[in-house]
């Protein structure tokens, strides 16, 4: 039967917000619906394609017959194309197949699909996002769970190569619920963070490039399989970061470039619209109907699968016209700069809405530059984002451990350089998957020295990360000192956890991990200047760094001491802010976490000698390579 229009889910409120770049629940009203219409089920289906001569509806249900079932143009020029199929029902397989003014047919998946075939397969599939969620707790602590001054511990995975089968085959989301989850939960991250999962045909691209924006991929189970996944981590009390990329999106013939015959999401001009670095094609910012379907996408995550924040990739690369590109292959903005003006406004937009309308999510952005504002507020003319990866930070800090400790002490700037802009922006401190690929080599095996040293050097950084100021992410195999460079085509090397010196990184970050979350000191003030205070920044002599994290009392305070070569200090005097017993609640060089066991007072009572600025100090062991955490 073929398709007639008496049906459209499309008000001209909601046209209205589409063309003026403002609507943000697209998935509402475009894509595949299965309804019934006058005592009929079927599927009516919506798609923008403003340059189309024809659209058709291709599928299973005809045969992939190109032409047999129309949509049809509205009649308010907004670009969109809709119908309504009798006997359509979810599950079926379908693509658009698209006639262009030129004459070509090109078949397309839904952009707005919420159920792809798992690739090589490249169909979109009539679905629903139904669930009955069961995360109410969450729900309802989330506010406090997800603020900036809470903890957050993020544990950033691929859910391709965390863990596979002994056949090499993936998990399903409901293997990754139990196992996933309880791992996460004992190690004591506070958040999870996954590379893309939105539907993506390359796996090389790990997620990156991107073509089915509201389809959880097929690879590891459906649509409602993800949602459990989710909610499996809520019940656990541990939120869900998603990566989000409206940076680019890849040039597939099934995707979303030359979606219509021409440039309906990339900018026309390949100045501004082609990605030289990715060979992938950039969305058009200034564009109201592109600016409704990315604001909507971010907006879906929020509410059909109640993340708790996204993480937007690649910020850098859309805020400079420059960006990779050399003289001549770019054009300046109307003030003869080279920020792009139309994502600016793009950002502070989103920000805007889904901080309205979510509230209590995160949303970070991966900023590689020193644009201003990143975290400020839109109403004092920041981008409005919650946190930013302090990528200054994580190049300094590895550059530092990757010396040799014999010249540290000519570079101990490299490693106190960032507390000098620490609290410029709300930072979060990344040591992500980017470090650990294309012969980057693992964290554990960029550490100098015998093995010994290598294990002891990445407990100290790991250690510095945590008591650093801000929020902190790890990258999965980090957390066990995998040898290897990470493989995305097989899972992590797990049986390295059998052996006591993987293993002690593991109970080292199970440590710090627990430290981070139960004392004030680390958390409630970790973006205020306020939450950090400088004991000893430049005893280059001994290597030795030491600072005060501050939490709402006097009492919350802890000193975080730093031996940073492999040669013990006995006896190392440091200035304290209270008199007292200070005790030691942590030692990376306990034999539990695989190092030395050089024997550290467990209780040190202050002198009455003033040191470093203090009234009070007191004189304590410094093991080889370790750091200590005292309080009093």
């Amino acid at each position: 039967m073929a398709n007639v229009q008496p049906y459209s889910r499309l008000t001209d409120f909601d046209i209205a917000l589409f063309l003026n770049g403002k609507h943000t629940r697209l998935y509402e009203k475009l894509g595949a619906f299965e309804i019934e219409h006058e005592g009929t089920v079927g599927t009516f289906f919506a798609v923008w394609a403003p340059n189309a001569k024809n659209v058709f509806v291709t599928g299973n249900f005809n045969f992939w017959d190109r032409y047999s079932h129309p949509l049809f143009p509205r009649w308010d020029s907004s670009g969109i194309w809709e119908g309504f199929i009798p006997g359509v029902k979810t599950g079926e397989t379908y693509k658009y197949g698209i006639e262009t003014a030129g004459g070509e047919y090109l078949e397309k998946l839904d952009p707005m699909g919420l159920y792809c075939e798992a690739p090589p397969k490249t169909a979109s599939i009539v679905w629903n996002t139904y669930k009955e969620w069961k995360d109410t707790k969450w729900q309802e602590v989330r506010a406090s769970k997800n603020a900036l001054n809470a903890p957050m511990s993020i544990y950033e995975v691929h859910l391709a190569s965390w863990m596979k089968t002994l056949e090499n085959d993936y998990l399903t989301y409901d293997d990754l619920a139990v196992k996933l989850v309880n791992y996460v939960k004992e190690m004591g991250f506070t958040h999870v963070e996954f590379m893309p999962v939105m539907e993506y045909p390359y796996d090389p691209s790990w997620g990156y490039q991107i073509t089915g924006y509201f389809a959880p991929t097929a690879r590891f189970g459906d649509p409602q399989g993800f949602m459990r996944l989710v909610e499996a981590f809520h019940q656990a009390e541990i939120g869900v970061i998603l990566d989000w990329v409206p940076s680019h999106f890849p040039g597939d013939a099934h995707g979303l470039f030359n979606f219509d015959g021409s440039s309906a999401y990339e900018h026309p001009d390949p100045k501004r619209g082609y990605h030289p670095d990715w060979k992938s094609y950039i969305f058009d910012y200034g564009k109201n109907e592109v600016r409704s379907f990315l604001m909507s996408n971010a907006f879906f995550w929020c509410d059909r699968y109640h993340v708790d924040g996204l993480r937007v990739d690649a910020v850098a690369s859309m805020l400079y016209l420059d960006y990779s590109r050399n003289d001549g292959e770019w054009e300046p903005n109307q003030f003869g700069g080279n920020h792009n003006l139309e994502v600016i406004s793009f950002l502070q937009d989103l920000n805007s809405h889904i901080y309205g309308e979510f509230p209590h999510i995160q949303m970070i952005a991966e900023e590689s530059t020193s644009f201003p504002g990143v975290t400020k507020p839109v109403h004092m003319g920041g981008l409005g984002f919650g946190q930013k990866w302090m990528m200054g930070w994580m190049n300094d800090t590895l550059r530092f451990f990757q010396k040799d400790p014999i010249y540290r002490q000519h570079h101990l700037n490299e490693l106190t350089f960032s507390l000098i802009y620490a609290f410029t922006e709300n930072f979060c401190l990344p040591l992500s998957h980017d470090e650990v690929v294309y012969g980057k080599g693992s964290l554990l095996t960029k550490m100098p020295g015998d093995d010994w040293q290598k294990f002891a050097n990445l407990r100290l950084l790991l250690a510095e990360q945590f008591t650093h100021p801000g929020s902190h992410l790890l990258f999965m195999g980090g957390e066990f000192g995998q040898r290897e460079e990470w493989n995305h085509t097989q899972s992590l090397d797990w049986h390295l956890t059998e052996q006591h010196s993987h293993r002690g990184i593991q109970e080292t970050v199970k440590a710090l991990n627990q430290l981070y979350r139960s004392e004030p000191a680390f958390y409630s003030k970790q973006f205020d200047y306020e939450g950090f205070e400088w004991i000893e920044s430049n005893d280059q002599g001994n290597s030795v760094i030491a600072y005060i994290r501050k939490g709402e009392t006097a009492k919350q305070q802890v000193i975080v001491i730093l031996n940073l070569t492999p040669a013990p200090r006995d006896g190392y005097r440091i200035g304290v802010p209270l008199p007292g017993v200070w005790k030691t609640i942590f030692n990376s060089d306990k034999e539990e976490f695989g190092g030395s066991n050089y024997p550290v007072s467990g209780a040190t009572m202050t002198e009455e000698i003033n040191w470093q600025g203090k009234a009070f100090s007191i004189a304590i062991n410094l093991p080889p390579l370790s750091a200590l955490i005292l309080k009093a």
